[in-house]
């Protein structure tokens, strides 16, 4: 990969829309040049010299079986072109148009790959051509993604987990290593990262410097965007474009495919529709105009899908599939947590029913849920109201347990077996186990739930266990102190393994450093 040029990264558009386009296939020879009028798309009036620049690197995400999405930036309008590869050297390539990138987009695009072999690590290189000078290129980037396999293709399946990314006033510090632990993860060579949102936070302003308890310096990277709360949408933009200024996120996500969620700080904390601030720090107080634009952001800056809905199901053959739910966009206001109004909850109606239907449906060994909520963990906001699924009541469900308990109790009664949890947002690692004999809720099968995190934050913890569901803490590395900065470590990763001969399901819980701290090894269900 080509180096950054420091004085582009940082461009920001300030209109609405998304380009992405539906890969056409050119063939190894390629094709003619694009053409188009620059002022017929609202450009800038001035025109940057010389070559366009990729100005944030390249992602890719959604890497399924036979797809995956590849995004990337320029710093003036252009044609995005990819070539996709089973080989290093782009030898038979194919070459696939994409969307212009402009304005309207914040000048990011994606292209969506089609007709991929399965299970295989595919090169892909990214261009974006001039529209003002036709036939000028950009320098290319490349990455590297791998796509899931064949519904009847039995293969080892590693991932990584984690979340929380640049938070509590800990940003890019280079003279403590960046984002070092995305190094780790890297080191890991995963099939896909999922990342159990907080990818950015939006609410969470740098100062230049902090001082550590031990008398250190930590000098943060601080851009415009960063030094203070996200109202606009441009400073909504700059959270996502702050985080690929490092080196070794730059890098990871370049080489493996994401599946991302979102959580509460790619808006502000502890946010849920309908809301109204009581914070001076903004001057827009109305929370759905602040998500409006903050998800506008995450569309344009992640490679995720834009279709409108942020929950979904990915599929890795036999052995896998991964349900990834939206725990924000449906969200009820947060209060005590203890009504008895079955409608009411995290997920909505629709989302719940599609969870129940899809689990049902699955015929994987392993069905993971990506939560991004824990769900038998207390998580307070402020005295009185709840921000999470539990509220610390070990009575029978109540308030949003009440939903859990409804998908729980019906994929038991269908058989369902297999089911994992995976989560972050409460800035320590745990593992938790399930279990009906130790509950007051008793029509469920056990399962797991393992958290990670923070990524790159200041950790916390460790939080209260509700006993409604039986839960009982196996591990936990939480740090001794509140806000504890990456310098002092306990920051996490988490990783699962699956043996394609065994089916059976390994889980370790890493470090920054990507030592284990500890594991376990589920056996596949007969």
């Amino acid at each position: 990969m080509t180096a950054l040029h420091r004085r582009t990264v940082l461009r920001a558009g300030l209109a609405t829309g998304a380009g992405l386009a539906g890969g056409v296939l050119l063939g190894a020879a390629g094709a003619s040049a694009a053409t188009g009028a620059v002022r017929q798309l609202g450009a800038p009036a001035w025109l940057p010299a010389g070559r366009p620049v990729l100005t944030h690197g390249v992602q890719s995400g959604d890497a399924t079986a036979d797809s995956a999405l590849v995004w990337t930036r320029t710093d003036r309008p252009g044609r995005m072109y990819v070539e996709v590869s089973t080989r290093p050297d782009f030898r038979g390539a194919r070459r696939l148009r994409g969307p212009v990138l402009a304005e309207p987009s914040d000048f990011t695009g994606r292209v969506q790959l089609r007709g991929l072999p399965t299970g295989q690590r595919l090169h892909y290189r990214v261009r974006v051509e001039s529209l003002d000078r036709p036939g000028l290129f950009s320098e290319p980037l490349t990455g590297t993604l791998r796509t899931a396999p064949g519904a009847h293709e039995r293969r080892d399946i590693r991932f990584v987990w984690t979340g929380d990314i640049a938070g509590q006033g800990w940003g890019i510090a280079p003279d403590f290593g960046g984002m070092k632990i995305f190094k780790a993860m890297r080191a890991r060579r995963p099939d896909f990262f999922l990342c159990s949102g907080d990818t950015v936070y939006s609410d969470g302003p740098l100062t230049e410097t902090v001082t550590l308890p031990d008398g250190r310096i930590w000098r943060n990277l601080v851009t415009p965007e960063k030094s203070k709360v996200a109202e606009t949408l441009a400073e909504y933009r700059g959270q996502f474009a702050y985080n690929l200024l490092d080196e070794q996120f730059r890098a990871f996500v370049a080489e493996v495919a994401q599946v991302n969620q979102w959580d509460d700080h790619e808006v502000l904390n502890n946010w849920y529709p309908g809301e109204i601030l009581d914070d001076t720090r903004y001057t827009e107080r109305r929370v759905d105009v602040l998500a409006g634009r903050a998800r506008q952001a995450f569309h344009e800056w992640v490679p995720a899908p834009t279709d409108g809905r942020l929950y979904r199901r990915l599929s890795y053959g036999p052995l896998l599939d991964v349900f990834v739910l939206d725990m924000r966009t449906y969200k009820d206001p947060n209060d005590g947590n203890t009504y008895a109004d079955p409608k009411r909850g995290l997920l909505g109606r629709e989302q719940r029913e599609w969870l129940i239907r899809e689990l049902r449906r699955s015929r994987a060994t392993w069905k993971v849920v990506a939560n991004d909520l824990p769900i038998g963990l207390v998580v307070p906001d402020g005295a009185t109201a709840q921000e999470g699924v539990a509220q610390g009541d070990p009575g029978l469900p109540a308030g949003r347990e009440l939903e859990f308990a409804e998908v729980l109790r019906a994929v038991h009664r269908a058989g369902v077996t297999g089911l994992v949890f995976l989560t972050a947002d409460v800035h320590y690692t745990a593992a938790h186990h399930y279990d009906p004999a130790r509950a007051a809720f008793r029509d469920f099968t056990p399962f797991w739930e393992f958290v990670s995190g923070p990524a790159h934050a200041g950790a916390f913890g460790p939080n209260a266990l509700d006993a409604t569901f039986g839960p009982t803490a196996a591990f936990v590395h939480a740090p001794p102190a509140a806000n504890t900065s990456p310098a002092e470590g306990f920051q996490h990763f988490g990783e699962v393994a699956i043996d394609a001969g065994s089916g059976a399901l390994t889980v370790h819980l890493r470090d920054a450093e990507g030592v284990s701290l500890w594991s376990t090894t589920l056996p596949a269900s007969r």
